[in-house]
């Protein structure tokens, strides 16, 4: 797993880390973590599927749509490109 080595933390940075991960009964290596994991992949984010799903209900569309999809697509395997 990838490391991050952050230099330069104000000591009243570091301070405040160590009492919020104390808070949240954690060290402070996990409350930095989840800091950043939520930082960027907050709670309401838009999800791919949802939105498209979404889409699908506004169309109006039904599984038996999808299934006349899945009989009319292409499934012959995509050619690999060609960078010649």
């Amino acid at each position: 797993m990838p490391s991050i080595t952050v230099r330069n933390v104000p000591d009243e940075v570091h301070r405040a880390l160590r009492v919020r991960a104390a808070t949240h009964g954690r060290s402070t290596e996990a409350e930095i973590r989840d800091i950043l994991e939520q930082a960027v992949k907050p709670e309401g984010r838009p999800k791919l599927g949802t939105l498209l799903a979404e889409i699908g209900r506004e169309l109006g569309l039904t599984d038996e749509d999808f299934v006349v999809f899945d009989e009319v697509r292409d499934k012959t395997p995509a050619e690999p490109p060609r960078f010649e």
